[in-house]
């Protein structure tokens, strides 16, 4: 018998990547509420009430609001994509590969929050060396990103492909999160297991779709010396057994003269890289992936087809 899936936010830039990917599944039935009673709450619950899993694809106050409405639902599992619950007591964080038995965790899980683009690398680069005592909790973490424009929703899409009247110059790239305050910090440092908050500078380029989160170290605040072959031994060990995080060789890095944002687009995985001045004890360590992907609805439905495991 086919899982009933309903994609609450299905017409947003994550909702219809989601529902893209699963409308011709055969194993699924996708509930599809019609466009005027989106809003409606007497036709949402009627939906939450005949499914088996949610996908939330809402603003975090809506998000939370209809977490509360479903409190009594004792059926329904939930996967919420915004940020509302990402660091909440009881929530399992969708980031399978993350340490041993998060893939279980998620499997059993009745409320899995998905992970943001920026964390999904910031933590793929730290976790690993936490667990493997490389970093303290309390090493001073710097992380740059660069990400396509669709990461941040429609009015972000309109402004860069210029659909909007009222502002139509050409923005190449920009910085943002200027206060130190990015709303993807909190979850950073929660399960990037560090202590002191990380000075994140997120970016967005005039591309649609792509992103890289790179993490600036140095070899003399490490807990124990390393060079690159060391750092590559850890990250190939965290995260051996699985088939969506890959590691660049020392080979594959050594010919590289720049890495594109864009060589992931369109692809569920992502590729971490490690650059190092071994003489001058520095190292940059570089996730790929793309922002709608593995950083958004890639990992939805990795984890929506983990929880189906259990069904």
């Amino acid at each position: 018998m086919a899982a009933k899936i309903f994609i609450d936010g299905e017409h947003g830039t994550t909702g219809l990547q989601i529902r893209k990917r699963l409308i011709k599944r055969p194993d699924l039935e996708l509930l599809s509420i019609p466009h005027a009673n989106r809003h409606e709450i007497t036709f949402r619950q009627d939906y939450f009430n005949q499914s088996d899993i949610a996908i939330l694809c809402l603003p975090d106050d809506v998000a939370r609001k209809t977490v509360k409405l479903l409190k009594n639902n004792k059926k329904i599992r939930i996967i919420d994509s915004s940020t509302a619950h990402r660091i909440t007591p009881g929530w399992i964080y969708g980031f399978p590969e993350m340490t041993a038995g998060q893939k279980e965790r998620i499997q059993t899980a009745r409320y899995v929050t998905n992970p943001g683009c920026y964390p999904t690398g910031a933590i793929s680069l730290l976790r690993p060396l936490r667990e493997a005592g490389l970093l303290t909790p309390y090493y001073p973490i710097s992380i740059n990103a660069i990400s396509g424009y669709t990461g941040g929703g429609r009015q972000l899409i309109a402004r860069m492909e210029k659909q909007c009247e009222q502002d139509s110059r050409q923005e190449n790239y920009f910085i943002y999160g200027l206060n130190l305050k990015h709303k993807h910090v909190p979850e950073i440092k929660t399960y990037g297991q560090i202590n002191h908050t990380p000075v994140f500078v997120p970016s967005v380029g005039h591309f649609p779709q792509g992103m890289i989160v790179n993490l600036p170290l140095h070899r003399n605040l490490f807990a124990k010396s390393a060079n690159c072959s060391d750092l590559r031994e850890i990250f190939n060990a965290h995260y051996e057994g699985q088939n969506v995080i890959s590691i660049a060789s020392q080979e594959e890095t050594n010919t590289l003269t720049k890495l594109d944002p864009e060589c992931l687009v369109h692809k569920d995985g992502m590729k971490i890289f490690i650059f190092g001045n071994e003489s001058e004890g520095v190292f940059n360590l570089c996730a790929v992936l793309d922002n709608l992907g593995k950083g958004a609805a890639a990992a939805a439905i990795q984890n929506l087809d983990l929880m189906l495991s259990n069904h």
